[in-house]
């Protein structure tokens, strides 16, 4: 469970397993190699920062790790499932459920307050709008955006707007917080603000990887996984 802060015990079974993952993609008529033999483990509750340059494979091994993309061979176990075997609306509710997506650009809905932002995906599973909403407000709480309920993005400085897109992303309890350069649009003092909300949400708990380029965003995390020309180390 993700959103948990009664208990900081992390649990040292595997959430994700990859063995022996090869991505090619098809280029006219030759086969490009982006991700080589990859193998990794990552336990319940672990920080990992995926650090590589661009054209490194991050991306690649990013979608993978989010069930954006399937590999073209090798294993990928999330949470005791196959994700390769699964259909492509198994693959988009597994990212609904168990995944919470953080990106760059913060991808608000420009029309609606903070706290509709946030309760967006729970009234899409079908939760009662006051059960969402008390559950929005408690995330946004916890991010520090508890007098920030009612303001729309444009409104928000860019930390407080990916501090409401990690409540959002927070908000159905994944298993997994993946984000993508989640600093990278910010300035270095809100930078460091949400480097800092990673490493408070990961002391309650919560599972995080952190795609980056950046080293200094990497040395945040508990463990560096390195990529260069599509393996690991």
């Amino acid at each position: 469970m993700c959103f948990n802060p009664s208990n900081k015990i992390m649990d040292t079974k595997p959430l994700i397993s990859m063995n022996n993952i090869t991505k090619v993609y098809k280029m006219g008529k030759q086969d490009l190699k982006v991700l080589d033999d990859v193998s990794l483990v990552i336990n319940k509750g672990e920080f990992v920062a995926v650090l590589g340059p661009s054209g490194s494979g991050k991306s690649t091994l990013m979608n993978i790790l989010g069930c954006i993309d399937i590999p073209t061979s090798g294993e990928y176990i999330l949470d005791e499932k196959n994700i390769k075997v699964r259909s492509e609306d198994e693959l988009a509710s597994i990212r609904n459920r168990k995944i919470g997506f953080i990106f760059q650009k913060f991808n608000l809905l420009t029309k609606y307050s903070a706290v509709h932002n946030t309760e967006i995906p729970l009234i899409l599973r079908g939760v009662k709008r006051k059960e969402a909403r008390r559950k929005a407000i408690d995330l946004l709480n916890l991010v520090g955006l508890g007098d920030r309920l009612h303001h729309k993005p444009n409104e928000l400085s860019g930390g407080q707007q990916q501090r409401v897109a990690i409540a959002r992303a927070l908000v159905g309890a994944p298993e997994l917080l993946l984000a993508d350069e989640p600093t990278g649009n910010l300035d270095s003092i809100s930078g460091q603000e949400i480097l800092d909300l990673f490493v408070k949400l990961n002391d309650e708990g919560n599972t995080i990887i952190i795609i980056t380029h950046d080293p200094n965003v990497a040395q945040k995390a508990k463990r560096i996984i390195h990529v260069k020309d599509g393996k690991v180390s």
